[in-house]
């Protein structure tokens, strides 16, 4: 029996040959330089951090060459697929900005030329490729049953052999194909392997765009191409898809560098020219003993990119922050180019650390309380209200009914060089501002006054402050005089030089005066600019609150 008659056995449906299916899939009419690149991910959970990172470059270096960025859904392994998991894909690339040119859109429908993008629907032709593989005498069918693995895998450990289905060990290699035949015939369970040529004691170099020269064994091992039901394994799906995709850059996580054999030896058997590889290091987390291992996905909460939805972290800053630890020189661009975007950046493979990222949350934090800070009021007002009507309805209700009210509290010390930066995200602003809301300043609430202890010495304080000095038609300046003018008056020093310089001569300074009437009009001693927290609060206010005090 020849080898094409073995094929037609196997796969009597298969009609189409790869020169069809090249003929569908056309080299693309892209300009000179331009990259392809995909994401593709297997609908099985959340994605996460380091998966969101390698998206984001595989989104930017197309963006930078005028090229294609696509998301193909890798789902030939059912058992592991989750319900919704494909739309939660898609929807946490949305949320990120991460926008694509072609692939899936919805759970039911896709964009582009080079479909399906579901691995799923792209059965016949992965068939046809391992058809044509039987035909040159390149792949067979294996008859062997899990139990036989699992004996060829324990006669290699008690003989110290590397583990794996390869020479003397890949028994169905050397069957007949008049025995494949009757085997067939009769029913019996069988995958589709490949006949490897390689030679385990060869080298191959692999030119990594991150890491530069790699140097593997050929890979000799008799891989998995199509399971019994038809569908294959990631190796052969990868070749197939990448090739008839026009996938030029193959951007992923450092776990895959050890299959890279594997799948140059594909390219290798058909004759293709392999794309090139860019494998990203470990997005590393350092544990409280100092530790540094791999963000995970069960201990890390921070791991899952709803982690930031959930805290209103702004989009913008995680993928700035993405930036940060995906080309080492993009920080110091980002301080000299703050009025300019991701998307003036270039990005640099060259510029990527080998040994990987350590995640760090704290600057994320930094990064998003810079990006917060450079917001118009009303903008902090639109996207906070959107964040709270998810995650704080009561809050949220709050912001609607004080619009105008809101936007100025937002507004404080923000339109100046150096605006304030105290919302580290939309989940925090309640905790900095809330005690410009009445609904909110309500009981005991703990007043701690700093220096000035004395509750009548307060009351003093507050009663002359209320009752002689302020003014509601005050600009700053007259404002904080008569603060100064409150504390002469009252024994405190109105010069701080001078109060540093004689301190025992005063019961206090300006500072202090300025400290009581802040904590007993917000409970804090740490504000934004006090004069624009009285003029928002108006006099009435003020007044109410300080009967606190008996006043």
């Amino acid at each position: 029996m020849t080898n094409k008659e073995l094929a037609d056995l196997i796969f009597p449906n298969v009609t189409k040959t790869i020169k069809d299916y090249e003929k569908m899939y056309p080299e693309r009419n892209l300009p000179k330089g331009a990259v392809v690149s995909r994401f593709a991910p297997s609908p099985t959970g959340f994605v996460h951090m380091g998966s969101l990172r390698s998206a984001f470059i595989a989104r930017k270096v197309p963006k930078d060459t005028n090229g294609v960025f696509f998301l193909r859904i890798e789902d030939t392994d059912g058992a592991r697929t989750v319900e919704n998991g494909i739309q939660g894909i898609i929807d946490d690339l949305k949320n990120f900005n991460i926008t694509i040119d072609e692939g899936v859109v919805s759970e039911t429908e896709q964009i582009g030329e080079y479909g399906p993008y579901i691995q799923s629907e792209r059965r016949e032709i992965y068939q046809t490729f391992a058809k044509h593989l039987i035909e040159q005498g390149m792949a067979y069918p294996c008859f062997c049953t899990p139990e036989e693995i699992e004996e060829i895998r324990q006669m290699q450990e008690l003989n110290k052999e590397r583990i794996g289905y390869y020479g003397s060990y890949a028994e169905c290699r050397f069957l007949t194909n008049e025995e494949r035949a009757e085997r067939i015939k009769k029913k019996e369970p069988y995958i589709i392997r490949l006949k490897s040529p390689g030679d385990f004691n060869k080298k191959i170099v692999l030119n990594d765009l991150v890491r530069g020269k790699i140097e593997f064994p050929e890979n000799d091992l008799d891989i998995v191409l199509i399971k019994s039901d038809g569908l294959p394994l990631y190796h052969f799906a990868h070749l197939v898809d990448d090739y008839l995709m026009r996938t030029t850059h193959i951007i992923r996580g450092d776990e895959w560098i050890s299959s890279t054999p594997v799948h140059l030896q594909l390219f290798q058997v058909f004759g293709f020219e392999p794309p090139k590889y860019a494998h990203l290091g470990t997005v590393m987390k350092v544990d409280e003993n100092g530790t540094r291992r791999k963000l995970s996905k069960r201990k890390d909460p921070e791991a899952a990119v709803s982690y930031y939805h959930q805290k209103g972290i702004p989009v913008e800053a995680v993928n700035l922050y993405l930036m940060t630890i995906a080309n080492t020189n993009f920080e110091a661009w980002w301080d000299q180019n703050q009025t300019l975007g991701i998307d003036d950046f270039k990005f640099d493979f060259k510029k990527m650390s080998v040994s990987g990222s350590l995640f760090d949350l704290e600057k994320l934090m930094n990064i998003s309380k810079s990006y917060i800070s450079r917001l118009k009021a009303s903008e902090v007002y639109d996207r906070l209200l959107v964040w709270a009507k998810e995650f704080d309805t009561e809050f949220a209700s709050i912001l609607e009914n004080h619009k105008d009210y809101a936007i100025s509290i937002f507004n404080i010390e923000r339109e100046q060089k150096k605006p304030r930066k105290d919302y580290a995200s939309f989940s925090t602003i309640k905790d900095c501002v809330w005690y410009m809301f009445d609904e909110y300043f309500v009981g005991d609430l703990g007043y701690q006054f700093g220096k000035v202890q004395e509750k009548e010495e307060i009351r003093r304080i507050l009663k002359t402050y209320i009752e002689k000095y302020y003014d509601e038609s005050d600009d700053k300046d007259t404002w904080f005089h008569k603060v100064r003018e409150l504390s002469s008056e009252l024994g405190y020093c109105a010069d701080m030089k001078f109060y540093k310089e004689n301190p025992d001569s005063y019961k206090g300074s300006v500072a202090d005066v300025s400290t009581v009437i802040r904590v007993a009009t917000t409970t804090s001693s740490m504000t934004p600019d006090l004069y624009e927290i009285l003029r928002l609060l108006g006099k009435d206010r003020i007044k109410k609150r300080f009967q606190v005090f008996d006043i």
